[in-house]
């Protein structure tokens, strides 16, 4: 029950925060729009994008790729679904709840990818959305997870504690999740490698689905 009230509670801040989110992000996105790119390039098959939101990664992907994106927000799809007409694959959208993923079959997927999508979730709700993660890639599947966490840098530290109460009011975002302990958990999700893209805050984390 109080799962579902957190995750209500997200889809309404977002219902709010996709009017804007995009100009939110902006300062972010002059960073991130340099690595969507790399971070695709490799990404065929069929594809799971968590936390799809307004549609950054879609652009990015390559033609022997079929996407489907899900997102809690409907708002966010909505925007999501302006940006899928510059894809050069089929994408799918689907309102969907990371946590459960209903309308998602089991061992469909040769990928999946997220970008920011753990650090928004409640930590105790991370280790659901992981078993689902695990539960729909198929034997071999891939999966590719960018999140931000807090530097160990006292100076860069300060400073993302400075913006922090702006980051959760306004993404409900956190720098002290625990994802990559959650992936280490999953029994059938083997840990390929950890890597930072800037500093030692913008974690990627990849894996594959064991047989």
């Amino acid at each position: 029950m109080q799962s579902r009230e957190e995750l209500r509670r997200l889809e309404a801040k977002y219902g709010i925060t996709a009017w804007f989110y995009d100009i939110l992000d902006f300062p972010w996105e002059l960073q991130y729009r340099h690595w969507r790119p790399g971070l695709l390039a490799d990404v065929r098959g069929k594809v799971l994008e968590a936390g799809v939101g307004t549609g950054r990664n879609l652009r990015y992907y390559r033609s022997e790729a079929s996407v489907t994106g899900i997102d809690l927000s409907g708002a966010m799809l909505r925007r999501a679904a302006r940006r899928s007409r510059q894809a050069v694959c089929p994408v799918q959208l689907r309102k969907e709840d990371v946590t459960t993923m209903e309308s998602i079959p089991s061992a469909q997927f040769d990928w999946v990818v997220s970008t920011f999508l753990c650090c928004v979730m409640p930590d105790h709700l991370q280790p659901l959305a992981v078993a689902q993660f695990e539960r729909i890639l198929k034997p071999g599947g891939r999966f590719r997870l960018l999140e931000m966490i807090y530097s160990k840098d006292p100076c860069l530290r300060r400073r993302q504690e400075f913006f922090a109460p702006f980051v959760q009011r306004a993404f409900g975002a956190r720098f002290d999740r625990h994802t990559l302990e959650y992936v280490r958990q999953a029994p059938k999700l083997k840990l390929l490698g950890t890597r930072f893209l800037k500093h030692d805050t913008y974690l990627l984390i990849e894996g594959q689905r064991s047989d």
